[in-house]
């Protein structure tokens, strides 16, 4: 595979606080990159630096082009949807409103029909609250909507921030396996940030560690799930 994303020598700050410092990782076209790290790591500011919501240094390539210049809605445009930690749906609307916000750009109606009956194929509940409110739905179901309404941009890379964040493991677990089919079937690539080590490797093609804003490790998931100072500081064995 071939790297859709690239991120080169990526530096980001908040103010004057530096908080990230050189990091450097691709995603393939087709695969599924994970950043693991602990709270402070600088994961969410990395996915937030990819999509242009700080002030960054460095390059970032999309298909071999730079993006790091491009305003986030135009890296939006290019095919980027960002799930963000909390969710991030407008919890005062319906779920039927929150779906076709997301899609209020796209003018194939046709295409936006097709992705929302996948939608509801994933994340059938959602077909059954499509009137109730965002505000009122279920953790889990509330992160099925933030997925969902990243789908409905049809996105080629969606950019995951602890989509396992203060859900039942059950519902983890079955979050995780349609993150997996998503990948297959839509074959939109996926930038996993989440604490959870374990699910992260077992879903991911590619890990990238991460120590206060630098990459301190890094390979084949295979690889880095059998690191010993992996296996003890993020697996718990």
């Amino acid at each position: 595979m071939t790297a859709l994303l690239e991120v080169k020598d990526l530096k980001a700050y908040y103010g004057q606080t530096q908080a990230l410092h050189g990091v450097s990782f691709a995603l393939e076209q087709g695969g599924i990159t994970t950043l693991l790290g602990a709270n402070g790591a600088g994961k969410t500011t990395t996915l937030r630096a990819i999509c242009n919501m700080v002030r960054t240094e460095g390059e970032v390539s999309f298909e071999g082009r730079s993006i790091r210049a491009n305003p986030t809605e135009s890296i939006v445009r290019l095919g980027f949807a960002h799930v963000p930690e909390g969710r991030g749906t407008f919890t005062t609307l319906s779920v039927d409103e929150n779906l076709r916000i997301a899609a209020y750009t796209r003018s194939d109606k046709a295409a936006v029909k097709r992705d929302l009956e996948m939608v509801f194929e994933y994340f059938p509940r959602l077909r059954e609250r499509m009137q109730q409110q965002a505000g009122t739905l279920s953790g889990g179901e509330q992160q099925m909507l933030a997925i969902s309404r990243a789908l409905m941009l049809s996105p080629r890379v969606m950019l995951l921030d602890e989509p396992s964040f203060g859900l039942a493991p059950l519902i983890v677990v079955d979050i995780f396996r349609i993150l997996r089919r998503i990948n297959s079937e839509s074959k939109c690539s996926l930038l996993l940030v989440e604490q959870n080590a374990a699910l992260a490797l077992e879903l991911a093609d590619n890990a990238y560690v991460l120590e206060t804003g630098r990459v301190v490790m890094s390979g084949p998931s295979e690889v880095v799930k059998n690191d010993e100072n992996i296996r003890k500081s993020y697996l718990g064995y």
